[in-house]
């Protein structure tokens, strides 16, 4: 049974076209069952198509339609159940197509095919005699329906899309909200270092393929440099500076034109040299040293890329574009001008991915996990990305241009009214003053007029800066970049969240492989089981700060008491030791902990002798009560921040911080969300930090209503059953307060 199973799915899988594919599934399953007949209808606009089939008249595949509504199959779909007669004919919804000769079969045994609650279409069986189909023939075709589903629903996709002459809907997930119309640019993702070993035909055209390129290369990494200098990102622009002089002739410039002078075609000689250098650095004890390996990977990349697919990154300023891609990695993002940047779009990734975190802070619209996208060819076609709705049009009509051109003009005009009052406190008609904070991971993102009027950085994310390396940053490289945010915050306050990596974030240089990454190593969990990485960054933090009173340190991950006390002493010992070394009596700082972890809120107590605040992180928080991993699509949907489990437990958290005198913030996307920011403040949160493209909105919103009113709000919300009754009752609200153009529905 399991043999048939694989082998048919794999079959199926193998075909080219969706056609293909059917006439093999109707074919081998009719053989593994041992029935007359098999069929397949596939769902279109709410009719079942005879898609293809072994048994009935092959004349009447594409002609035989009918509504749900109508006919055993009909019935199928409708229930979403299959249906196992010994005798269809008696049946009160047995219709008879006579296009189809099928008047001589009675046995009917169907099951729908379903992926992510969609009904897909329906598979059929049938035999002459009047019998029951078995549990196991039942079974088997049941099973064997849920296996193709994914496959099945894939070709189906990829078949409506191959021509894109009409206006064709992608779906993703929202990483970052916004709307954008510009021409796509499709990239072909990582490029692969494992090149294939191919002789040249002609050495001297190669030699001059792989000079221009690595001079494209230069060129490219010379204008990133200066961009990052000019940002007052000094350890970014060295790390671009250091690979420009690996391109030199006495280094690995040198090794890949040798390389080819031996016959070898240019991708060859780059890849063949990369991996020769990399293993040797591998085997070399010494840890800095094989630190450098990743370097080697990194410009054998970019310099791939511009041998096979040149000139990519070359647009012209005033063209911005979507760019579609496989997978887009935190480096690539930091290469890319960002005005020429107007969306992103990949299909793997999730909404924690480097992409969507790097997305967030450059206040660009994203989507992520958009199946078959890279399926249809859609390079430089004019695309519109709506990140609010998690779509992506191809070739939208005219008119559809113009009505989402519309919403940009009218989203701008809103963000002017909002900006007119930043720099103004949050402050309630009733009174109550609400601190508004800077999520922030980029200096570029923190040195601008919107970071200047926030109340300071509520979560810094030191993780940011160790994506845009190649290793582990130094002592010396983070005290630089931590004393620039530092800086940039004038004398506000700055929060900053110790390494938060692990297996759903993990750095290119420090790969984690876990089958359940969320529930893994991450966040404090690996810092402390690698103190060496950890001491430095505790004392680069120390040493930024210096003898001034800003920052605060914030711990990721907590899940026990214990994690808190072995972070303080080891936060005693980096203290310790620089005042010695120093000679110097630096600023104790406070410590938090993120509140992400369910079972810490059931230890607020305990906390509270331990540290100085908390932040909740509501994106965890939600995840982990709910059990919902929302970048898994079949599961997604379930992610609700608003669902009252949630709402019931942050109230919970802020109570019980207020009666143990525990500062609390929130740093979760929800307090960047007019909905979540209403909620907040009605429960008692008074200091909420987001990304900055929330900051203007959000002021905007509560400088316009009552803390008494939301109060009472509260009430009514916490006695709800469904988050979508919870949103009817802010939606209400919003209205009768003429302020429903805050939220984003478009």
């Amino acid at each position: 049974m399991l043999n048939m199973l694989r082998d048919i799915t794999q079959a199926v899988a193998r075909a080219s076209s969706l056609e293909s594919a059917l006439n093999i599934l109707v074919s081998q399953t009719r053989l593994a069952m041992e029935t007359h007949c098999c069929s397949i209808y596939i769902l279109e606009k709410q009719n079942l198509v005879l898609s293809a089939t072994e048994g009935l008249q092959q004349s009447a595949v594409g002609r035989v339609s009918m509504p749900i509504s109508e006919g055993l199959v009909g019935l199928v779909a409708e229930r979403e159940e299959a249906i196992n007669l010994a005798d269809a004919r008696i049946h009160p919804r047995f219709k008879l197509f006579p296009e189809a000769a099928e008047e001589e079969y009675r046995a009917f045994l169907a099951v729908p095919i379903i992926f992510q609650k969609q009904l897909v279409g329906v598979i059929v069986v049938q035999q002459p005699e009047a019998r029951q189909f078995s549990e196991s023939e039942e079974a088997f075709l049941m099973t064997l329906a849920a296996q193709l589903a994914v496959i099945v629903r894939s070709l189906k996709h990829k078949a409506s899309n191959t021509s894109v002459q009409q206006q064709v809907v992608f779906s993703g997930i929202n990483a970052s909200s916004g709307i954008a119309i510009a021409h796509g640019l499709v990239l072909g993702g990582v490029i692969s270092l494992e090149q294939a070993e191919v002789a040249c035909a002609n050495i001297d055209v190669e030699i001059q393929r792989l000079k221009s390129a690595m001079q494209r290369c230069k060129d490219i990494l010379s204008s990133i440099s200066q961009r990052f200098e000019q940002e007052k990102s000094a350890d970014v622009a060295s790390i671009f500076t250091a690979f420009q002089l690996l391109l030199d002739d006495s280094s690995l410039g040198g090794e890949y034109a040798r390389e080819v002078a031996l016959g070898w075609q240019a991708e060859s000689a780059v890849s063949r040299v990369s991996l020769r250098y990399i293993q040797q650095f591998l085997e070399m004890e010494d840890p800095y040293l094989k630190e450098r390996a990743s370097d080697i990977r990194e410009l054998g990349q970019k310099l791939l890329r511009q041998l096979i697919e040149p000139g990519r990154l070359v647009l012209e300023p005033e063209k911005p574009v979507i760019l579609v891609a496989k997978e887009v990695d935190a480096t690539l993002l930091a290469e890319f001008p960002r005005q020429k940047l107007a969306g992103i779009v990949t299909e793997r990734g999730g909404v924690n991915a480097h992409a969507a975190i790097l997305a967030r802070a450059l206040g660009v619209p994203a989507i992520v996990g958009v199946d078959d996208v890279l399926s249809v060819d859609i390079d430089q076609k004019l695309l519109v990305l709506n990140a609010n709705r998690g779509q992506l049009l191809v070739s939208p009509s005219p008119a559809v241009i113009e009505e989402y051109q519309l919403l940009i003009d009218a989203d701008v005009e809103k963000q002017k009214q909002f900006s007119a009052e930043l720099s103004l406190p949050s402050v309630t008609t009733d009174g109550e003053r609400i601190h508004l904070y800077l999520n922030a991971g980029l200096l570029s993102g923190i040195d601008s007029e919107i970071a200047e009027c926030a109340d300071g950085i509520g979560l810094y994310r030191t993780e940011i800066p160790f994506m845009l390396h190649q290793r582990f940053p130094s002592e010396r490289e983070q005290i630089n970049v931590y004393r620039q945010v530092l800086s940039a915050a004038g004398d506000r306050p700055v929060v900053m969240r110790t390494l938060d990596v692990g297996g759903d974030k993990p750095l290119p240089y420090f790969p984690i492989k876990e089958d359940n990454p969320f529930l893994g190593w991450r966040g404090i969990r690996l810092s402390l089981d690698h103190p060496e990485l950890f001491l430095v960054q505790l004392r680069a933090m120390l040493q930024a700060a210096g003898n001034g009173n800003q920052l605060k340190i914030l711990l990721p991950m907590v899940s026990n008491l214990d994690e808190i006390d072995q972070t303080l002493s080891y936060l005693e010992q980096a203290f310790t030791e620089l005042n010695q070394e120093l000679n110097t009596r630096l600023v104790r700082p406070q410590v938090g902990v993120m509140l992400e972890v369910p079972a810490l809120l059931y230890q607020l107590q305990d906390v509270a002798k331990r540290v100085d605040f908390v932040s909740v992180g509501s994106n965890d928080l939600t995840q982990y009560l709910l059990a919902v991993d929302r970048n898994n699509p079949s599961v997604s949907s379930l992610f609700d921040s608003y669902h009252p489990g949630i709402l019931r437990a942050l109230k919970r958290a802020v109570d019980e911080c207020k009666q143990y005198d525990l500062d609390v913030s929130v740093c979760g996307e929800l307090a960047g969300e007019p909905y979540g920011a209403l909620l907040l403040v009605a429960m008692g949160y008074n200091k909420l930090s987001m990304n900055q493209g929330s900051l203007a909105r959000i002021n905007f919103l509560l400088r316009r209503v009552s803390k008494q009113e939301l109060t009472e709000l509260l009430e009514s919300i916490l006695q709800q059953s469904t988050g979508n009754q919870v949103r009817g009752l802010l939606a209400h609200f919003l209205r009768k307060h003429d302020l429903s153009d805050l939220v984003n529905i478009d």
